[in-house]
């Protein structure tokens, strides 16, 4: 199949061409930054965004959740929900 948009640039705007499991932790950040956060099971989510240092909980997120959130850092304390993706 080919892509008909080769030449487009990828904006934050633009859909996303990967996605990346989220491993939790407390220490680590993600390994890339994307535009936004599948979540396939919902619950609470904490995590720092890109312009942040302060961990922000997240409440009640749904399962099959599309956050456009930049996230750097998912915390695996706090953090009920699973299944979640990074889209980049």
């Amino acid at each position: 199949m080919a892509d008909r948009f080769p030449g487009i640039a990828d904006t934050l705007i633009s859909p996303g061409t990967r996605a990346t499991p989220v491993v939790p932790s407390d220490t680590v950040d993600l390994p890339n930054i994307g535009k936004a956060l599948y979540v396939g099971t919902g619950g609470t989510i904490v995590m720092i965004g890109t312009g942040g240092s302060t961990p922000r909980t997240w409440l009640n997120v749904p399962d099959g959740a599309m956050i456009p959130f930049r996230a750097s850092r998912i915390f695996a304390t706090g953090t009920t929900a699973t299944d979640m993706l990074v889209i980049d």
